[in-house]
């Protein structure tokens, strides 16, 4: 078999990584491209591996760990991919809180699976608002150990991607991208919109076309890295839900998001991203919300939501007790739904451990 291009994309939380890696997969497979995607979280039951797949798009998980610390359950997933859909691209995303990824995932590609795998440019996706806020200190309330994992994603990246760049006037845009180019030189920048499509044709020529991974090998304190991961608390839950009557789960689920804010906004909790995938009758949808004081966004992916019975995963990463997002996941029901019959498939709520990656190559390949 020939090899298959892989493209790695990383960024923080709520940068709009799945969104990018769908959209790209769509301009592929338009372009005659067979294409898979590799999912990744510490846990099971992802907003993102849900709407892939509802989009009939061939997607695997590696879930329990992020890939740098499950590298052999990266590969497993990939050459199953290549071989069941003898697939020419793979799109990978790793965990949102992960960064050391040329040592870990990219150089031990390329050292042992050359013949198999042609690694593309590392792209890290950023929110503009996020970055302006990280890097030029405007009342970022991230940590500082997560926004040193947010610094070193950016350190580490072949090419820096700036999504939502339809948001930024001209004055807001050259002003990042100076931020961009005096922080983190001789990196290519992009500007691409995944919600309007602006700028991604280009990025993904360019990647695909780009044969050179992997430029950067960090210098990279662990414990600190470890400390930014575990500020996070992580939610994975699926409910089945049942109204007893038809009702509009759009509007349902735009309040159960903004339920969900204005309880982290009492608790002065910074969202890393809250989503969740709802699948009623012939519908399904995705909401998200990325910042905490920001406006939830709910995409219908099918017309007809005619049905007193829905499927609903969500997930939630923020700065704050995991056990805390465990308890307000279910209020939100009881206070703000009472009529709504709730029933847990299954909730996990956690904090990131320590990272123990599987390999990690003290130099480039």
């Amino acid at each position: 078999m020939k090899s298959v291009k892989l493209l790695l994309v990383g960024g923080f939380l709520g940068a709009g990584k799945t969104t990018l890696l769908y959209r790209a997969a769509k301009e592929l497979i338009a372009s005659g491209k067979r294409v898979g995607l590799v999912t990744n979280d510490q846990a099971p039951d992802l907003v993102d591996t849900r709407m892939l797949s509802a989009h009939g798009l061939a997607v695997s998980e590696v879930a329990g760990s992020c890939f740098c610390c499950n590298f052999n359950g990266l590969m497993d997933a990939a050459q199953s991919l290549r071989q069941s859909s003898a697939v020419d691209v793979l799109l990978a995303e790793p965990v949102g809180s992960c960064t050391d990824l040329s040592a870990t995932i990219v150089q031990p590609i390329k050292d042992r699976y050359a013949d198999v795998f042609s690694m593309g440019p590392l792209s890290v996706l950023i929110d503009p608002a996020r970055a302006m806020a990280v890097l030029a200190d405007r009342q970022s309330r991230l940590h500082p150990s997560a926004a040193y994992i947010y610094r070193k994603q950016l350190e580490e990246a072949d090419r820096i991607v700036v999504n939502k760049s339809d948001l930024l006037d001209a004055e807001a845009r050259q002003e990042l991208k100076t931020l961009l180019e005096n922080e983190f030189p001789q990196r290519p920048i992009s500007f691409i919109s995944c919600r309007t499509g602006d700028g991604l044709r280009e990025w993904l020529t360019e990647v695909m076309n780009d044969d050179v991974s992997g430029r950067r090998i960090l210098d990279i304190d662990y414990d600190t890295y470890a400390e930014g991961e575990a500020v996070l608390g992580w939610l994975n839950a699926r409910f089945e839900l049942n109204a007893g009557r038809d009702i509009d789960w759009v509007d349902f689920s735009r309040g159960y998001l903004e339920a969900v804010q204005k309880r982290l906004q009492l608790a002065n909790a910074q969202v890393g991203h809250v989503k969740l995938f709802l699948s009623a009758g012939d519908g399904t949808l995705t909401a998200n919300l990325t910042a905490v004081d920001g406006p939830v966004l709910v995409q219908k992916d099918n017309a007809s939501f005619g049905a007193t019975r829905a499927d609903m995963t969500f997930n939630a990463r923020a700065q704050i007790d995991p056990d805390y997002l465990r308890r307000m996941s279910l209020e939100v029901f009881r206070h703000d739904f009472p009529d709504v019959v709730v029933l847990t498939q299954g909730i996990r709520s956690l904090r990131p451990g320590r990272p123990r990656p599987t390999f990690r190559y003290a130099r480039k390949v």
